[in-house]
């Protein structure tokens, strides 16, 4: 596991593909977690966050996955409400957003997977009482 580090100055936006591979992995029951290391917490870039919330959504979904580095990780996609079916419906890049859906909205961006990828440990605050 990598050490405490400072966290990008970017957007960590990731392919759909990649999002798949590393939530199929978190699940698979064949993948071993370390549980000397297990994952507390994540601390979350402030631009992913920004980013997310200016896709025009009802809420947002987290997801576990494990990155090619072989980390936990959290990936946060926006949704939106299905009246007809009743549940939050995964906005993703390249499958069920419409051409056009942000066309007349100001700072409105296209779906997006987002990599919250820094876990903890190694990267938490000791004084904290969580």
């Amino acid at each position: 596991m990598k050490e405490n580090y400072r966290l990008r100055e970017k957007d960590t936006e990731i392919p759909l593909a990649t999002a798949e591979k590393w939530t199929k992995k978190w699940s698979d029951p064949k993948t071993e977690i370390d549980l000397k290391n297990k994952v507390r917490a994540f601390l979350i870039p402030k631009i992913n966050l920004e980013l997310v919330l200016k896709q025009e959504i009802d809420a947002v979904r987290a997801y576990m996955g494990i990155n090619d580095d072989g980390e936990q990780t959290l990936l946060i996609v926006g949704t939106r409400y299905d009246e007809k079916t009743g549940i939050y419906v995964d906005m993703l890049p390249e499958s069920n957003h419409k051409e056009g859906d942000t066309e007349n909205h100001v700072n409105v961006i296209a779906p997006a997977i987002y990599d919250f990828s820094q876990p903890c440990p190694p990267g938490g605050d000791p004084s904290s009482p969580l």
